[in-house]
């Protein structure tokens, strides 16, 4: 069953770090919708936190998921990644929580000027950001070393990307063509001005290059 703000707010309290007092300390920035400035702060930091982003998008709390929109959506303003490592932050505290894969997920893009020299791809994500694909939201594709597998990804905002969700990559493939990109032809999809590379041409067995 998914957890409600009442949930959250009947946990006992502790020094340890906990869900239902730093989502009160996010309200009471008083900020607009949106991403806040994190990249401004630099709070002391305050420990870990049980939570946990999986690999598809839902937030997990102390084993249960998050099941309320509104305040995934309230923490995920707040997310920043240092290094290898991500935290939740405010202007008075850093604290650490755990993300299987990407932080967010893409799940569905619009595009404008289809097939036209100025194709415009714009992902949105499951906590309703967007990320216009371009020289500064770009795509990447990472492949599993054993099975070959892609895994597409988009720069979201400052070093958190959205994983491309399956039925949102299969219309990606779609509208992908083939340019030479560092002397290799390979098979990718255009946005915002730039060449993005899926998997090299060779690779694509009976496919016209």
């Amino acid at each position: 069953m998914a957890e409600t703000d009442q949930d959250l707010a009947r946990r006992p309290s502790s020094e340890a770090p906990n869900a239902d007092g730093l989502a009160k300390s996010i309200q009471t920035l008083g900020k607009k919708r949106g991403p806040a400035p994190v990249h401004l702060w630099n709070p002391p930091f305050c420990g870990d936190l049980d939570m946990r982003i999986a690999r598809d998008g839902t937030w997990w709390y102390l084993g249960t998921p998050i099941g309320r929109p509104a305040l995934v959506a309230l923490f995920a303003s707040v997310l920043r990644k240092d290094g290898d490592d991500f935290f939740l932050v405010t202007p008075v505290e850093k604290i650490g929580i755990t993300v299987d894969d990407a932080p967010f997920v893409a799940i569905d893009f619009r595009v404008e000027d289809p097939g036209g020299p100025d194709q415009a791809l714009t992902f949105v994500t499951n906590v309703e950001d967007e990320a216009p694909a371009g020289a500064e939201h770009p795509i990447r594709v990472a492949r599993d070393p054993e099975t070959g597998e892609p895994s597409p990804y988009v720069l979201v905002r400052a070093n958190l990307e959205a994983l491309i969700d399956r039925k949102s990559f299969y219309r990606l493939v779609e509208i992908c063509e083939h340019q030479e990109r560092d002397g290799e032809n390979w098979f990718g999809v255009r946005s915002g001005g730039e060449f993005f590379p899926i998997i090299p041409s060779a690779e694509l067995p009976d496919q016209d290059q």
